[in-house]
């Protein structure tokens, strides 16, 4: 998979805000910088969902997307990747922490992306908005029902109250039709700043003004809120914004400045191991750590994921869950050079 600075930074940021809102201090109600916790929720999930799309463009070619066997090879490494993923995120919610955890559903929706290797980014971005208006309704009408079913894990994945399947395959729609542009030019990363920023403040002003406007309806408020984890449309396209919005920046300042972004670019590296090693921790050190957060901690975890990943990076590459992830993929996708065509190839003709 091509590697670019920048979304390994952006990542980084994501796994970071994940943490600030599992045990980060503060809510809605505290002022500034202490309510970082209810900032960071939603919506740094979110940009690790759209930035799992990346990840599926760039394992199948990025700007240049492969075809015939390079493809199949392609699906089989996201696949594969996928099911080590859900094991990985069923392991640890059995050690019982009070986190909702997102590995399961982004699994899934990684899978599920492997039909779309060959849609072109504005089909991508039509499924991206169908998905956005009919996916919370989806959600609504679907949610109460499911949840009285038997297989309740199974339900949760598709109409969960955190990362329901149902909206959240936007993200990682997005997020590949983003991979299929080319990163690496400044006008794209500008454009893709701008388009989060306005994105953002649309959605957040329509939001401000329906759910005044609505508020003695409470079905209809859930439709318009921006809520974290309210899984409504304005919710979808300004966390979309908001990805967007840094991904870009975290593009521009990688390339600016590699050095002084290298720990978070370590830690979006080993993102995976990162997620999981806080759960872990948040497993060993008791519940109270999320019920009842503290600077210190917070701190504490902020500082340790980040030293680990960069001195981790820098002596040992991959991280663990990151070579299990990558050495399966590329067993699953073993192709011998001699049968692999060149990607420029142009089959022949018949005489």
């Amino acid at each position: 998979m091509q590697r670019i600075t920048g979304v390994d930074v952006a990542r980084g940021l994501a796994v970071l805000g994940m943490l600030t809102a599992h045990v980060g201090p503060g809510g809605p109600q505290d002022p500034w910088p202490w309510s970082l916790a209810q900032v960071a929720d939603g919506r740094s999930a979110a940009l690790f969902v759209l930035l799992s799309g990346i990840s599926v463009a760039l394992i199948s070619g990025g700007s240049s997307p492969v075809t015939g066997v390079r493809r199949v090879q392609a699906r089989a490494k996201i696949l594969v990747r996928a099911f080590a993923v859900l094991g990985i995120g069923v392991a640890v919610i059995l050690l019982g922490t009070p986190i909702a955890v997102i590995l399961p559903t982004y699994a899934v929706l990684f899978a599920c992306a492997t039909p779309l290797l060959g849609a072109s980014p504005r089909r991508l971005l039509g499924g991206a908005v169908a998905v956005a208006a009919f996916g919370p309704l989806l959600h609504l009408a679907l949610h109460p029902v499911f949840l009285r079913l038997p297989g309740r894990e199974l339900t949760d994945l598709l109409v969960g109250d955190y990362y329901p399947a149902v909206v959240w395959f936007a993200y990682v729609l997005v997020g590949l039709a983003v991979g299929r542009m080319d990163l690496r030019d400044r006008s794209v990363r500008l454009r893709l700043l701008g388009a989060g920023v306005v994105l953002a403040v649309v959605a957040h002003a329509a939001s401000a003004l329906l759910t005044r406007t609505l508020a003695g309806d409470p079905t209809l408020v859930a439709l318009v809120t921006t809520e974290p984890h309210s899984s409504s449309g304005l919710e979808v396209v300004a966390n979309t914004g908001v990805g967007l919005a840094v991904l870009a920046l975290c593009l521009l300042v990688a390339d600016a400045a590699p050095a002084l972004v290298a720990p978070l670019a370590a830690t979006g590296a080993l993102a995976l191991t990162a997620y999981t090693a806080q759960l872990v921790a948040i497993a060993a050190l008791g519940d109270a750590v999320v019920w009842e957060p503290e600077a210190g901690t917070w701190v504490a975890f902020l500082v340790v994921t980040v030293l680990g990943c960069w001195l981790w990076r820098a002596a040992l590459g991959r991280g663990p869950l990151e070579r299990l992830l990558h050495t399966l993929a590329a067993r699953a996708a073993d192709v011998s050079p001699d049968v692999l065509p060149p990607r420029d190839a142009v089959p022949a003709g018949r005489g």
